[in-house]
């Protein structure tokens, strides 16, 4: 395995869309949606309920 200048692997230098810090609105956006309120307080919910999972499930 080879090993970058930072000294990772690569597999440790993966990133996913839920390791950053989401809006509902940027949900939204992602989504392809409009960001109405009713899509964002949807976004919203479905942030505090599932958490990084409704991030995964559009943006992996």
């Amino acid at each position: 395995m080879t090993e970058s200048r930072d000294g990772r692997a690569p597999e440790e230098r993966v990133r996913t869309g839920a390791e950053q810090p989401w809006e509902p609105e940027d949900l939204v956006v992602a989504e392809g949606k409009d960001p109405t309120p009713e899509n964002v307080e949807d976004a919203r919910r479905r942030l505090a309920e599932e958490g990084p999972a409704a991030i995964e499930k559009t943006v992996p």
